[in-house]
């Protein structure tokens, strides 16, 4: 039998979760057109009701798919997009037949196949199947009827575009873009090659769904791999066939207004979309010739980054203290040090965007623009007409700014303009690539600044890193492990605490026990003790002492109090932050 809405409302009054009066409004009313083609769960989902047997806890769709596997005696399956072969489930049956049956292939094996459905006590489909598979076993599952339907229509979508756009097709002939574009005769991928423009608009489209940082598209001999980075971490998502991957990377060119025929040196370029929900996305792509042909990432910017409070980002109050004193000074440099990828750039977007008012004119000089904002004036290095960083700056100083921002300082002669710009009056932002906050003034040393200079302009260094927190659906409390704290925190005394969570993994966080991530950062002023210090040598070592002794707090310990918060896990803190072998 096909379940309806009748049936389910029926059940649920039965088992007393809702009340007679809902049975009788809900199993009467009549479906509007918006509703036509949904699933009974779905329907009754919609009237978001309260669970009498769960202390009102709503009746939502994932719960309702919960309880009908239950009652149906079927394993729930979780649809993880992340984890199905597309390729491979989309060839067990036709999308026709997966329509009219609610059904869709979500594992294929050498030996079996596992088929989700949303009808559980409707099977008549079964024998056809079992006709197709031969000698491998069927598995029947349920799951959640609302990603059935939404990924039944994407796999099939996805993998039709590849099939018509593969069709006659071999490696040999789409070695460049120009050959691509005689494919339709028309010169325009656009209208010569749709299923190319589906691909494109579904990746993008996943990626945002997936919370992706970076989008990898990377050739490889005979296909291309697609991979996505979620929480800093990377996941194989896809595989496209070469000649797929090579069309998708110069449609991906044309929208980033890349040049599509250059494939012998790197090129970088931006492109502006909006995702499912309407709101504003910005990638930055990058491009790269390797063995196999070119290998494309684009970086996802969050376009809710600017709004972010210090909290979010994750300021302890002391940090945040320490960081408002620095950025409240009206000339000086501020540095935010860190490995690509650790949230510097978030860092100096959000300090600022708070510090952009309308009395003073900020300018930027990056490279390349990360994320482009009304408020600041911002100016993009050209090093096609040899416009650089220090370039950049020198013609900033001419436009009256009061705070200037240098996306990185890689060379003595950015750095000479950082320091003269700071003696003229200016408040300068800016970053380095170094392991942790003490280790900046070395390497500024080693560029060739004077130690006079640099006591005299720099304000304070602030590294940081991004460490990944535990999912909220599944953390555990559990008891702190002596070992492992005493080697997070050593050489410091620091109280352990009684309890600490660990990673679990749950459905929300697809397993890995971690969502989201949040900064952990190490501030260091320069103080009048640390000038001396500077003063008398460049020794790290000995930089490093005194700044903990002006009371800086490595990298280390902010994360341990985080993991005494239960916000983190000992061994994601030692994973991100470096050990300071100058303290041992």
């Amino acid at each position: 039998m096909d379940i309806d809405v009748r049936w389910v409302m029926r059940e649920l009054l039965e088992e007393g979760r809702v009340p007679q009066e809902d049975y009788n409004v809900i199993s009467t009313t009549p479906r509007d057109k918006k509703e036509l083609g949904w699933h009974p769960l779905q329907v009754v989902a919609k009237y978001q009701l309260a669970d009498k047997l769960r202390g009102g806890r709503m009746l939502d769709i994932d719960f309702l798919s919960e309880w009908l596997a239950e009652k149906s005696g079927l394993p729930q399956f979780h649809v993880d997009p992340l984890k199905i072969k597309v390729d491979q489930v989309t060839t067990v049956m036709s999308y026709a037949f997966a329509e009219r049956h609610g059904i869709l292939a979500v594992e294929v094996s050498r030996d079996s196949v596992t088929v989700a459905c949303d009808q559980p006590f409707r099977r008549d489909w079964e024998d056809h199947l079992r006709a197709t598979l031969r000698d491998r076993e069927l598995k029947v599952v349920f799951a959640n009827p609302e990603d059935m339907r939404r990924y039944r229509i994407e796999f099939y979508n996805l993998s039709r575009s590849i099939a018509r756009d593969q069709s006659g097709q071999s490696l040999s002939n789409v070695t460049n873009f120009e050959q691509l574009l005689e494919l339709g005769g028309r010169g325009n991928l656009d209208a010569e090659d749709q299923h190319v423009v589906a691909i494109v608009d579904w990746i993008l489209q996943y990626a945002f769904s997936q919370r992706a940082s970076d989008i990898h598209l990377e050739p490889r001999r005979d296909v291309g791999k697609m991979r996505f980075r979620i929480d800093g971490v990377l996941h194989d998502v896809y595989e496209l066939p070469a000649t797929i991957m090579a069309a998708v990377v110069a449609r991906l060119k044309i929208l980033g207004r890349l040049n599509v025929a250059e494939k012998r040196r790197p090129q970088d370029g931006r492109l502006k979309t909006r995702n499912s929900e309407g709101a504003e996305i910005e990638l930055r792509l990058s491009t790269l010739p390797t063995a196999f042909g070119e290998k494309m990432v684009m970086r996802i910017f969050d376009p809710d980054v600017l709004v972010r409070s210090f909290d979010q980002l994750g300021f302890s109050k002391e940090d945040h203290e320490i960081w408002q004193r620095m950025t409240r000074s009206t000339h000086g440099i501020i540095f935010v040090t860190g490995p690509t990828g650790s949230g510097k750039t978030t860092t100096l977007y959000s300090t600022l965007k708070q510090l952009s008012t309308s009395e003073v004119n900020v300018c930027t000089i990056e490279d390349p623009i990360e994320m482009v904002e009304p408020s600041f004036n911002q100016m993009q290095v050209q090093h096609n007409i040899e416009v650089g960083f220090a370039d950049g700056v020198k013609a900033l100083l001419r436009q009256d700014p009061d705070i200037i921002m240098i996306g990185e300082i890689r060379d003595l002669a950015t750095a000479e303009m950082a320091v003269q710009a700071a003696l003229t009056g200016h408040l300068v932002l800016s970053t380095l690539h170094t392991n942790d906050a003490p280790s900046s003034i070395t390497r500024l040393i080693d560029l060739g600044v004077p130690a006079y200079l640099i006591t005299s302009t720099v304000i304070g260094i602030m590294a940081q890193r991004l460490i990944r927190t535990l999912c909220p659906d599944c953390k555990e409390e559990v008891a702190t492990d002596e070992v492992a704290w005493n080697e997070l925190v050593r050489p410091f005394k620091m109280k352990m605490p009684d309890k600490v969570c660990r990673s679990v993994g749950c459905l929300e966080c697809r397993g890995t026990g971690y969502r989201g991530r949040v900064g952990v950062y190490e501030t260091l002023p320069i103080t009048q003790a640390l000038k001396s210090v500077v003063h008398r040598s460049n020794d790290l070592e000995a930089i490093t002492r005194q700044a903990l002794k002006n009371g800086m707090k490595p990298l280390r310990i902010s994360g341990a109090l985080k993991v005494a918060r239960g916000l983190t896990t000992i061994e994601e803190v030692m994973r991100v932050t470096p050990i300071q072998d100058i303290l041992f």
